[in-house]
């Protein structure tokens, strides 16, 4: 039997996965909400201040909450990490394992299957971001050079596994370790193959895309630059058609940059935000990472060498940065927080504010701040 609303909210706006609507209601039954609509005559009706949005999804999240993936192979580090991003709005990661030693992410895969398998598993986790060994030296960034490696079976061995138990897996992989046939492996098995950390040429890149990779990892960062004879990896990305993942801390790329990207992709839809952040975020002000202490100063993370060792930024700041500072339209920031993540996800489910529990559903003001969950709007907001 169809549940029916026991209340119509109408926010100042509510963003469909598509675009904004203002004026638009939803309806509500207990702790769910049901589909955009018009009221009956007479049904009950609140309005609410804020846009209604389904919660921020972000596909790279190497910790959160003092809890770091690469030194906690463990399902309550999992949980820990999306507890830590929830409380700023981000419904549902991507943990992401980054280049160690081989039983690191041994462990990491176990820890995965672990939550999946739990009696009532944790929605917050999407899966799992192996986010290397197989990648560039030179372009290595924090990863530690001597645990790269050409791919090999133990790689394709765990992402077979995942995906038999039925998990979301992105692979980033760079041209320089790893093969078209590689790829095409792995993209038969349905993981997500990201081109990144990689010092090669667009032609190189090119030929990934051909075999079946479809993503990028966090475009300008790690990647040979544009130039004017050389198109390089960024080059490849922004030309392509395939997704690509950014990060808008005004740190990692400039915001300029950021802009330029998004402007001349040719097929809208295809950046999604994410934070690359690590356990400082809900946590404390220093971690460490292969035995070095690194600390958080001005928004920076930078290890021994001076490399930025991941990010200090939750998904709420990156859309508002987006929107206030880069200049993006709030459609399409809130595509690029929401949407475009959900369709690399193949997950249409978490795009729709429709059929959701409502607390992962966000509120934002007026200058795109998460005021709170829907769920925890409606009982402390008067009525």
């Amino acid at each position: 039997m169809t549940a029916k609303p026991d209340l119509w909210l109408i926010p100042g706006a509510i963003f469909d996965g598509t675009r904004l609507c203002p004026g638009a209601a939803i309806g509500i039954a207990g702790t769910r909400s049901l589909t955009i609509g018009t009221p009956p005559k007479d049904a009950p009706i609140r309005r609410i201040k804020g846009t209604l949005t389904p919660g921020f999804l972000d596909l790279q999240v190497n910790g959160g909450g003092d809890a770091l993936l690469n030194n906690d192979q463990s399902p309550q580090a999992l949980h820990t990490m999306a507890a830590a991003h929830r409380r700023f709005g981000t419904v549902g990661i991507l943990p992401t394992v980054i280049t160690d030693a081989p039983e690191v992410l041994t462990r990491a895969v176990e820890a995965t299957l672990a939550a999946h398998n739990e009696p009532q598993p944790d929605r917050s986790l999407l899966g799992l971001h192996i986010e290397g060994p197989h990648l560039s030296v030179p372009r290595r960034g924090t990863h530690a050079a001597e645990y790269i490696r050409p791919f090999d079976a133990t790689t394709l061995a765990h992402v077979q596994r995942l995906r038999a138990a039925g998990i979301f897996v992105k692979i980033t992989v760079a041209p320089e370790s790893t093969t078209p046939q590689d790829v095409a492996r792995l993209a038969s098995l349905g993981a997500v193959v990201s081109i990144g950390h990689s010092d090669t040429t667009a032609e190189a890149a090119r030929a990934l895309l051909d075999a079946g990779a479809t993503c990028f990892t966090h475009l300008f960062n790690a990647m040979s630059p544009m130039l004017n004879r050389a198109p390089g990896v960024t080059g490849a990305c922004i030309n392509s058609t395939a997704y690509a993942g950014i990060i808008c801390d005004g740190i990692h790329v400039a915001d300029e940059m950021v802009g330029l990207a998004i402007r001349a992709r040719p097929l809208p839809g295809r950046m999604f935000l994410v934070s690359d952040a690590m356990c400082t975020v809900g946590g404390s002000d220093h971690m460490r990472l292969y035995g070095q202490d690194i600390w958080l100063k001005d928004g920076r993370l930078v290890n021994a060498e001076g490399s930025l060792a991941g990010a200090h930024v939750t998904m709420a700041e990156g859309l508002r940065r987006l929107i206030t500072v880069v200049g993006t339209p709030p459609d399409t920031a809130l595509d690029m927080a929401v949407s475009a993540p959900a369709r690399v996800l193949n997950r249409p489910d978490l795009a729709t504010p429709e059929a959701r529990d409502l607390a992962d559903l966000l509120l934002l003001d007026a200058d795109w701040r998460v005021i709170a969950s829907l769920a925890d709007a409606l009982s402390t907001q008067p009525a």
